[in-house]
């Protein structure tokens, strides 16, 4: 299911958190109202691509599903977020209403584009739609049309055109108060009541209509149900020609009378229509209760009740096991992203952001994400050891351990056991490691084994390995002195296995034989050398005469130079 680009909507969320305690409200009230719009850009983006796959039946209803959730969510930033007093309440509402039902433009439009747009069988509706939406300038536009054309009647149009221009509209950043406001409002609707009673209109049926719906008329207003379609636009409209200057607390009679109204008593309301009208009744809870099971989408109730519960909105609200709701729905929003292939990165900072139960869920979510590459696994690796999550640190290690060497892979085992300090683990990967070498004659993955470090002090197994391979390297290097110091010290701090003897010993021959190696290196050679019985006694008997050769050569030398 194609849902909002949860990319996008994540990186505001993470915005959102960061938003310090100690900012003063008034300053955090523009910036939860510019998140909230981003919040709706992203909706919008993610409508607008889908609406180029509509012919496909499932896309419509996912569209239909992301219009739902914009209406409510706009609703919600006017109603609670920016949480408009009476005057600009209404502006909102305008604004809320023109943004859902766009059809007018696309009509109007259609109407000015052709060729008479005074004869276009969509005229009037054009007009009525615009008055409706208090969009009265561009009403006055398309009537001009009309009056232009009928010289005999250009009196009632002018009548009509000075009602529309004068009608008061609140300005908030004015110096006008709400109270000078209202008076004026009524002075202009007692000069279209006037009107009517005076039948201005009597000789045009569609501007004595226009001219109805600017006095209030609610039976007129509501005859004109095929152009408002909806109830709340029927609200808004109704409030717009009898009461501009409603306060918050009596939308709710409003809201309520006008859904019963729009929609007779035979038909029953739809899962919106309640979530608006709890909207308008302030009760917030009550809409997002009903958009998680109206809506089935986590990503909408999550990220708005977050916005909604940053906003201090939601704090009389404890669950019944502890979470509060915010907390509830972000986790239940992330342990969904946890189950994608690509998107599960984005759920650990939603995890981050829940200090009840985040923890605990991404414990145990991380567990269940599918190690299908070392790449993938490094990225989980990192995810825990930033939160010192030890214990998934070393069930990671330990299964790309596993695999690596199922995979004869002996390079990345060792370093993943390391990574997992785990003792054991290692010891039987550096045994591996020396089998190979008795096998081959030579190591593999030198990079890893000449750069073990203090990770060689995990096992005693990994300590022999790490310093037999520098053995090798200095020998490699003609170091023969520091080559044989290492050697002896392995073959004395007994911790070579004791299958490797024979070939440290065979290993020590070749040094003998260097000027270098002093008497005590042979001496300690030959007393630390007892060896099995089961060790071939020919073998065993080379390497006696071999270093008594070189006891005799060490004495006879040392006698030279002190003489």
């Amino acid at each position: 299911r194609s849902f909002p680009e949860r990319s996008e909507s994540h990186l505001i969320f993470v915005g959102l958190q960061k938003i310090k305690e100690d900012v003063p409200s008034k300053n955090k009230k523009s910036q939860f109202v510019s998140i909230s719009k981003n919040y709706r850009s992203v909706i919008r983006a993610c409508m607008e691509e889908l609406q180029q796959n509509a012919g496909k039946r499932h896309m419509t209803h996912i569209v239909s599903i992301l219009l739902a959730i914009e209406l409510i969510w706009n609703l919600c930033e006017v109603l609670f977020i920016d949480a408009a007093p009476a005057g600009s309440l209404l502006l909102h509402l305008l604004d809320w209403v023109r943004l859902h039902k766009s059809d007018v433009d696309a009509r109007a439009r259609e109407v000015l584009q052709s060729d008479s747009p005074a004869h276009h069988q969509s005229y009037w509706d054009v007009v009525i739609s615009l008055v409706l939406q208090g969009r009265v300038d561009e009403a006055r536009q398309v009537l001009s049309k009309q009056a232009s054309l009928r010289a005999e009647s250009s009196s009632v149009f002018k009548r009509m055109d000075v009602l529309l221009h004068t009608m008061p509209i609140f300005n908030p950043t004015g110096t006008q108060t709400l109270t000078e406001f209202d008076v004026k409002w009524r002075h202009w609707h007692e000069e279209c009541d006037r009107c009517l009673q005076d039948n201005t209109f009597a000789s045009n049926r569609h501007l004595e209509t226009i001219c109805k719906i600017l006095v209030g008329d609610e039976d007129t207003i509501l005859e004109q149900k095929e152009l408002l379609s909806t109830w709340y636009h029927f609200l808004v409209t109704r409030l717009l020609f009898t009461h501009p200057t409603i306060k918050p607390p009596d939308l709710h009679y409003y809201a309520q009378s006008s859904m019963s109204m729009f929609l007779g008593l035979r038909a029953s309301p739809e899962p919106l229509d309640i979530i608006l009208l709890s909207a308008f009744e302030f009760d917030l809870h009550q809409v997002i209760k009903d958009c998680s099971i109206a809506l089935n989408n986590w990503w909408f109730v999550a990220h708005l009740t977050d916005l909604l519960d940053h906003c201090k909105l939601l704090q009389s609200h404890n669950l019944h096991f502890g979470s509060n709701l915010r907390e509830f729905l972000v986790l239940e929003y992330a342990s969904g992203l946890f189950t994608h292939h690509s998107l599960w990165q984005l759920a650990v900072d939603y995890f981050d952001h829940c200090p009840e139960f985040g923890r605990v869920y991404l414990e145990l979510q991380i567990e269940r994400v599918p190690l299908d590459t070392e790449r993938k696994a490094i990225k989980v690796l990192r995810i825990c050891e930033d939160r010192q999550m030890s214990e998934q640190v070393r069930s990671i290690c330990k299964i790309m351990a596993k695999r690596a060497l199922r995979n004869n892979r002996l390079g990345s085992a060792l370093s993943w056991s390391i990574r997992a300090k785990d003792a054991a683990f290692a010891t039987l990967i550096s045994e591996r490691f020396l089998q190979d070498y008795c096998n081959k004659g030579s190591f593999t993955d030198l990079d890893l084994l000449d750069n073990l470090g203090p990770a060689m002090l995990l096992s005693d197994r990994l300590t022999f390995l790490g310093k037999y391979r520098e053995f090798h390297r200095l020998y490699g290097e003609n170091r023969f002195s520091e080559a044989a110091k290492l050697l002896l010290s392995l073959m004395t701090a007994k911790i070579a296995p004791r299958s490797l003897w024979m070939t440290l010993l065979t290993d020590a021959l070749p040094l003998l034989e260097q000027k270098e190696v002093k008497t005590q290196t042979t001496h300690a050679l030959q007393s630390h050398f007892t060896l099995d019985e089961d060790i071939e006694s020919t073998k065993t008997e080379l390497l006696r005469l071999a270093l008594a050769r070189n006891l005799a050569m060490a004495i006879v030398k040392e006698g030279t130079i002190e003489t």
